[in-house]
């Protein structure tokens, strides 16, 4: 038989309901553990006062909340299941001939909205507080200076040195492995935007400590005049594996920007397998919310006939926790580029989706 209209809104309503009171009680508790070690860093540098610890956990919170989106539509489904067996409502809808499949549609619709939602809306929200956040602790708690950003127009890098100076680099393009700019522009400042040097060069090469520069036109402001040298060595404190590391994360990183910079990346030959494996793990995010209501039913449904709520909580979050280790490891190598990206994204989405619907299968059909 077809779910009624009427019971199709109910279940769902109860599903959002404690989805609702788990996803806030869990935000409370990422914001103060946030805080407090906000709290511990800060502690060993001056400057940084309570509103700005505050702040910090305000922006790092929605990119936590995001990577525990599951367990938060997974405990909310396990009560909501838990409630409605409790009150004998599962029982009366199964003798009115729904099957599990069909008083489970309402959770399994829901799940797949907010997995939809949290991708194309919430994503670029947190990936923008994130950015901030990062920001923020490199600033103030890492006390970082180099940076790069990658572009349509190119690559921008940024070094400090011991004596108060900063260097901005500019390349029109970089070979990749080795290091190598082409059309190169060195601007170096003294404090934040007094320019004192600059630097145009056909080519940089970062070998061990400097840069080593050909074909280089230097202006310097005492002179007010452009010299020409075939070489030129500029220290550096930067490598290989800091330029590499230095672009931006994926989770700083919108959903709707991450296929164009992924793009760029693999133009300029630097590997994407992270970011790539980010984008496709959003993708799969609403079939793996979709498959934790699945993995919840197999605990909620069971357990009530025979008693045992902390049974069913405890085992349904430490299954919960294993498909979450299982995907860190899986993301590992699919990082490294071990196993296929596509495989490592939508491998913890298929694999609950075939744990939970096996499981229930065996129970209610079986």
């Amino acid at each position: 038989m077809n779910l009624p209209l009427t019971l199709f809104r109910y279940i769902g309503r109860q599903f959002a309901i404690w989805f609702t009171g788990v996803f806030f009680l869990v935000s409370m508790l990422i914001y103060i553990a946030n805080f407090v070690e906000l709290t511990r860093r800060a502690a060993f540098h001056e400057g940084v006062g309570f509103s700005v610890i505050t702040r910090m956990a305000w922006l790092q919170l929605p990119q936590t909340v995001e990577e525990t989106l599951p367990f938060a539509i997974l405990l909310g489904a396990l009560l909501a299941l838990w409630r409605l067996t409790r009150s004998q409502e599962l029982v009366v809808v199964r003798a009115a001939g729904v099957s599990v499949w069909q008083f489970l549609a309402p959770a399994i619709v829901l799940a797949f909205l907010i997995g939809g939602f949290g991708v194309t809306i919430f994503n670029p929200v947190a990936s923008k507080m994130q950015a901030a956040y990062q920001a923020l602790d490199a600033r103030l708690l890492r006390n970082q200076q180099e940076a790069l950003a990658l572009s349509a127009s190119g690559l921008w890098l940024r070094q400090s040195s011991g004596d108060e100076t900063q260097a901005v680099i500019h390349a029109l393009a970089m070979t990749h492995p080795g290091a190598r700019l082409s059309t190169v522009t060195i601007f170096f400042f003294r404090g934040d935007d007094h320019l004192i040097r600059r630097l145009d060069a056909a080519t940089a090469d970062l070998r061990e400590g400097n840069w080593h520069l050909e074909d280089v036109y230097e202006w310097r402001v005492e002179r007010d005049q452009i010299e020409y040298r075939a070489e030129m060595i500029v220290p550096t404190n930067l490598t290989l594996e800091k330029i590499e590391q230095s672009f931006a994360a994926p989770e700083t990183m919108s959903f709707w920007a991450l296929p164009g910079f992924i793009s760029l990346l693999e133009k300029s030959g630097f590997p994407a397998n992270r970011h790539r494996l980010y984008f496709d793990s959003l993708l799969a995010r609403p079939f793996l919310l979709c498959a934790m209501v699945l993995v919840a039913a197999t605990f909620s449904l069971r357990m009530q006939r025979r008693g045992g709520t902390a049974i069913m909580l405890i085992g349904g979050v430490a299954v919960g926790f294993t498909l979450w280790f299982l995907s860190e490891v899986v993301f590992a190598l699919g990082s490294s580029g071990t196993i296929p990206v596509m495989l490592a994204a939508w491998a913890p989405a298929g694999i609950s989706t075939l744990l939970g619907a096996t499981v229930l299968l065996h129970l209610e059909d079986g």
